[in-house]
């Protein structure tokens, strides 16, 4: 049984999206109604313990949902396609290339964790460890990584989301494997076409953050910063990101 999913469109072009720590496979904002069906086909898919994976158990691991990954595009008779990864979900694109390099035709990376993993603090490791349980820290959490700048009632209504949307026990495990997992030796120098998008107001995953990781290990890969945007483009700027990734995965090679 493949991981649940949200399909759009029917294009030539496969696309599998995977979501960040606190998102799900309908979580995705406006973004995706600003999408081309006709160019592209994309199945945004739900990590275990996510959306219609919530009561799955795990294991909760980056590497996990890759191997998810790789099952649904066996699943959708996908043997070529790109990822889109966002936060946590950048990560796991880079273990889906790890596992499958020869089935990534480019990765779109979204606000998001390089395969260094995401060293922080000791105050940022104790307010990360306790979104698990805590909908407060997952709001300071956001509010944060959007630069303390957005409206309470979006911040409240994404708190809703993430916790009607995920079982705290995967949340809470998910944690150490996207922000502990080194594995650079395993990509570095790999010569697909990258696709980099930091938010010009997210403090912890932003352009400087990406310029020396993602920059450094893709020797393919482009940078354009999200003007107007945190940690959260998807629903901060929705349609100037479906501009900027379908613009750049119209000129991936088949």
């Amino acid at each position: 049984m493949p991981n649940t999913h949200l399909r759009i469109g029917h294009g030539a072009h496969p696309v599998i999206a995977l979501h960040g720590w606190f998102g799900h496979a309908h979580g995705w904002g406006p973004f995706t109604q600003h999408l081309s069906g006709r160019d592209f086909s994309y199945a945004f898919m739900d990590q275990r313990g996510y959306g219609g994976m919530r009561g799955s158990g795990g294991p909760y691991t980056v590497e996990q949902i890759a191997q998810d990954a790789l099952a649904l595009a066996d699943h959708l008779g996908w043997q070529r396609f790109s990822l889109i990864g966002h936060s946590m979900g950048g990560s796991a694109i880079q273990q889906v290339l790890v596992a499958a390099p020869e089935r990534v035709r480019a990765l779109v990376a979204v606000t998001p964790v390089p395969a260094t993993g995401a060293p922080m603090d000791e105050q940022g490791w104790q307010l990360f460890s306790a979104a698990g349980s805590d909908p407060q820290a997952r709001r300071a959490i956001i509010d944060f990584t959007t630069g303390n700048r957005l409206t309470g009632t979006w911040l409240d209504a994404m708190v809703a989301s993430t916790r009607g949307n995920s079982d705290d026990e995967a949340v809470a495990a998910y944690m150490p494997s996207w922000a502990k997992t080194a594995f650079v030796e395993r990509i570095q120098g790999q010569p697909l076409p990258v696709l980099v998008l930091p938010g010009e107001h997210d403090p912890a995953l932003g352009e400087a953050t990406c310029r020396a990781t993602w920059m450094q290990h893709y020797p393919n890969a482009r940078l354009e910063v999200v003007r107007n945007a945190g940690h959260y483009p998807m629903d901060e700027t929705p349609v100037i990101l479906a501009t900027l990734i379908e613009q750049f995965l119209a000129g991936v090679p088949a």
